[in-house]
């Protein structure tokens, strides 16, 4: 039996899904900072994705009286979003580990 259209649909859109997300862009690389305090960053994704066809008949006619192989064209489509926000930071050093959020309200910092 071969591929339904539909199928390359949706392996293209979670490729493209998992080329724009993986697990460095969650929990990102260490930075070490000069005073030997290492920041690693931390964010919060979410994604969505949907995906959708039909087939046309080229006849008139009932699904009866056609063949259960016979390829009907095809339209379809797909899409895809993305929203990644910063939550804060790990703070490594000093015999500590912290872990500055990100406020909501204005952006700052707080512990």
């Amino acid at each position: 039996m071969s591929e339904h259209p539909i199928e390359g649909l949706m392996k293209s859109t979670m490729n493209s899904l998992k080329e724009m997300v993986d697990v460095n862009t969650i929990i990102g690389d260490p930075v070490q900072s000069p005073d030997g305090l290492v920041i690693i960053p931390v964010s919060k994704i979410c994604f969505g994705f949907a995906s959708g066809g039909t087939e046309f008949n080229k006849v008139k006619n009932t699904k009866d009286n056609m063949a259960s192989d016979e390829k009907l064209p095809f339209g379809g489509g797909s899409g895809a979003g993305v929203s990644v926000q910063p939550v804060g930071f790990i703070v490594v050093g000093n015999s500590q580990i912290n872990l500055l959020t990100v406020d909501e309200g204005n952006t700052a910092l707080s512990s």
